[in-house]
Protein backbone atom coordinates (compact mmCIF):
# COMPACT_ATOMS: atom_id res chain seq x y z
CA UNK A 1 0.00 0.00 0.00
CA UNK A 2 1.38 3.72 -0.88
CA UNK A 3 0.00 7.24 0.03
CA UNK A 4 2.02 9.52 -2.27
CA UNK A 5 1.52 13.48 -2.04
CA UNK A 6 3.37 16.33 -3.52
CA UNK A 7 4.83 16.97 0.19
CA UNK A 8 5.94 13.92 1.63
CA UNK A 9 5.81 10.22 0.60
CA UNK A 10 4.55 7.42 3.23
CA UNK A 11 5.03 3.67 1.78
CA UNK A 12 4.02 1.08 3.48
CA UNK A 13 6.53 -1.75 3.76
CA UNK A 14 6.70 -4.96 5.96
CA UNK A 15 4.18 -3.76 8.29
CA UNK A 16 5.76 -0.23 9.19
CA UNK A 17 5.21 3.29 7.57
CA UNK A 18 8.09 5.23 6.19
CA UNK A 19 7.81 8.90 5.51
CA UNK A 20 10.16 10.64 3.99
CA UNK A 21 9.26 14.90 3.26
CA UNK A 22 10.31 15.84 -0.06
CA UNK A 23 12.66 18.86 -0.78
CA UNK A 24 10.91 19.37 -4.48
CA UNK A 25 7.78 17.42 -5.95
CA UNK A 26 9.56 16.85 -9.19
CA UNK A 27 12.56 14.40 -7.46
CA UNK A 28 10.05 11.71 -6.43
CA UNK A 29 11.85 8.38 -7.41
CA UNK A 30 12.17 6.00 -4.87
CA UNK A 31 11.76 1.48 -4.72
CA UNK A 32 8.73 -0.03 -4.11
CA UNK A 33 8.72 -3.41 -3.13
CA UNK A 34 11.08 -4.17 -5.72
CA UNK A 35 9.39 -2.12 -8.44
CA UNK A 36 10.99 1.54 -9.68
CA UNK A 37 7.93 3.96 -9.07
CA UNK A 38 8.18 7.13 -11.06
CA UNK A 39 6.03 10.15 -10.11
CA UNK A 40 7.32 13.72 -11.57
CA UNK A 41 11.10 12.79 -11.89
CA UNK A 42 12.83 15.43 -13.46
CA UNK A 43 15.14 13.13 -15.99
CA UNK A 44 11.41 10.44 -16.51
CA UNK A 45 9.78 13.84 -17.64
CA UNK A 46 12.29 14.96 -20.09
CA UNK A 47 11.61 15.23 -23.49
CA UNK A 48 7.67 16.11 -22.36
CA UNK A 49 6.13 19.43 -23.28
CA UNK A 50 3.26 20.60 -21.53
CA UNK A 51 0.15 23.13 -21.51
CA UNK A 52 -1.23 25.53 -19.30
CA UNK A 53 -4.30 22.94 -19.13
CA UNK A 54 -2.12 19.99 -17.75
CA UNK A 55 -1.44 18.24 -20.68
CA UNK A 56 1.90 16.58 -21.53
CA UNK A 57 2.87 15.89 -25.34
CA UNK A 58 5.93 13.37 -25.98
CA UNK A 59 7.20 13.86 -29.75
CA UNK A 60 8.70 10.78 -31.70
CA UNK A 61 9.54 12.43 -34.94
CA UNK A 62 6.31 13.26 -36.71
CA UNK A 63 4.06 11.05 -34.02
CA UNK A 64 3.20 12.98 -31.06
CA UNK A 65 2.02 10.96 -27.93
CA UNK A 66 -0.61 12.64 -25.17
CA UNK A 67 -2.00 12.08 -21.80
CA UNK A 68 -2.16 14.67 -18.72
CA UNK A 69 0.03 15.38 -16.02
CA UNK A 70 0.80 13.58 -12.59
CA UNK A 71 -1.13 17.08 -11.19
CA UNK A 72 -4.03 16.59 -13.62
CA UNK A 73 -5.34 12.83 -12.16
CA UNK A 74 -4.45 13.56 -8.61
CA UNK A 75 -6.74 16.83 -8.37
CA UNK A 76 -9.43 14.34 -10.53
CA UNK A 77 -8.84 11.90 -8.17
CA UNK A 78 -10.05 8.36 -9.78
CA UNK A 79 -10.93 8.14 -12.94
CA UNK A 80 -13.92 5.77 -13.98
CA UNK A 81 -14.38 6.99 -17.53
CA UNK A 82 -12.44 8.23 -20.84
CA UNK A 83 -14.06 9.30 -23.51
CA UNK A 84 -10.75 9.72 -26.14
CA UNK A 85 -10.75 10.97 -29.83
CA UNK A 86 -11.64 8.91 -32.87
CA UNK A 87 -9.11 7.74 -34.93
CA UNK A 88 -9.11 9.94 -38.18
CA UNK A 89 -10.26 13.10 -36.37
CA UNK A 90 -8.26 15.97 -37.14
CA UNK A 91 -7.32 18.11 -34.45
CA UNK A 92 -6.34 21.80 -34.32
CA UNK A 93 -4.32 23.05 -31.43
CA UNK A 94 -5.99 23.44 -28.18
CA UNK A 95 -9.29 21.80 -29.30
CA UNK A 96 -11.84 19.77 -27.14
CA UNK A 97 -11.10 16.48 -28.19
CA UNK A 98 -12.18 13.97 -25.47
CA UNK A 99 -12.91 13.85 -21.53
CA UNK A 100 -12.11 12.50 -18.53
CA UNK A 101 -14.93 11.72 -15.49
CA UNK A 102 -13.89 10.78 -12.24
CA UNK A 103 -15.68 9.94 -8.89
CA UNK A 104 -15.02 14.17 -7.94
CA UNK A 105 -15.32 15.61 -11.29
CA UNK A 106 -15.75 15.67 -14.81
CA UNK A 107 -12.49 17.36 -17.17
CA UNK A 108 -12.33 18.08 -20.83
CA UNK A 109 -9.38 17.01 -23.02
CA UNK A 110 -7.41 19.64 -24.91
CA UNK A 111 -5.13 18.45 -27.95
CA UNK A 112 -2.01 20.49 -26.98
CA UNK A 113 -0.76 20.74 -30.72
CA UNK A 114 -2.55 20.47 -34.10
CA UNK A 115 -2.55 17.01 -35.68
CA UNK A 116 -4.50 13.86 -37.20
CA UNK A 117 -5.57 11.24 -34.17
CA UNK A 118 -3.21 7.72 -35.48
CA UNK A 119 -4.04 5.81 -32.20
CA UNK A 120 -6.10 5.88 -29.05
CA UNK A 121 -4.83 3.79 -25.63
CA UNK A 122 -7.55 1.16 -25.92
CA UNK A 123 -6.06 0.37 -22.12
CA UNK A 124 -7.45 3.52 -20.97
CA UNK A 125 -10.86 3.05 -22.37
CA UNK A 126 -11.22 -0.27 -20.68
CA UNK A 127 -9.29 1.03 -17.66
CA UNK A 128 -9.62 4.45 -16.96
CA UNK A 129 -7.58 4.12 -13.67
CA UNK A 130 -4.49 2.96 -15.07
CA UNK A 131 -4.47 7.06 -15.88
CA UNK A 132 -3.88 7.77 -11.86
CA UNK A 133 -1.28 5.04 -11.93
CA UNK A 134 0.72 5.48 -14.84
CA UNK A 135 0.19 8.73 -16.10
CA UNK A 136 3.46 9.12 -18.04
CA UNK A 137 4.09 5.69 -19.12
CA UNK A 138 0.89 3.29 -19.63
CA UNK A 139 -1.78 6.00 -19.07
CA UNK A 140 -1.30 7.68 -22.33
CA UNK A 141 -3.90 9.00 -24.30
CA UNK A 142 -3.47 9.54 -27.77
CA UNK A 143 -1.31 9.53 -30.49
CA UNK A 144 -0.92 12.37 -33.26
CA UNK A 145 0.97 12.68 -36.50
CA UNK A 146 1.63 16.22 -36.06
CA UNK A 147 0.69 18.97 -38.00
CA UNK A 148 2.73 21.45 -37.64
CA UNK A 149 6.11 20.88 -35.09
CA UNK A 150 6.51 24.96 -34.58
CA UNK A 151 3.44 24.10 -32.22
CA UNK A 152 5.82 22.43 -29.86
CA UNK A 153 7.92 26.09 -29.25
CA UNK A 154 4.69 27.52 -27.51
CA UNK A 155 4.81 24.41 -25.08
CA UNK A 156 6.54 24.45 -21.57
CA UNK A 157 9.21 22.22 -20.91
CA UNK A 158 8.37 21.83 -17.16
CA UNK A 159 5.02 20.71 -16.14
CA UNK A 160 2.99 23.60 -15.00
CA UNK A 161 2.46 21.90 -10.89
Amino acid sequence: MALVRFSQLAVHLNGKFSTKFLKSSVKLTTLLYGQRFLSNSAAFLAGRKFTDKHEWIEQNGQIGTIGITHYAQDALGDIVYAQLPDVGTELQAMDECGALESVKAASELYSPVSGKVLETNSAVEDRPNLINSSCYEKGWLFKLELSDLSELDALDRKSVV
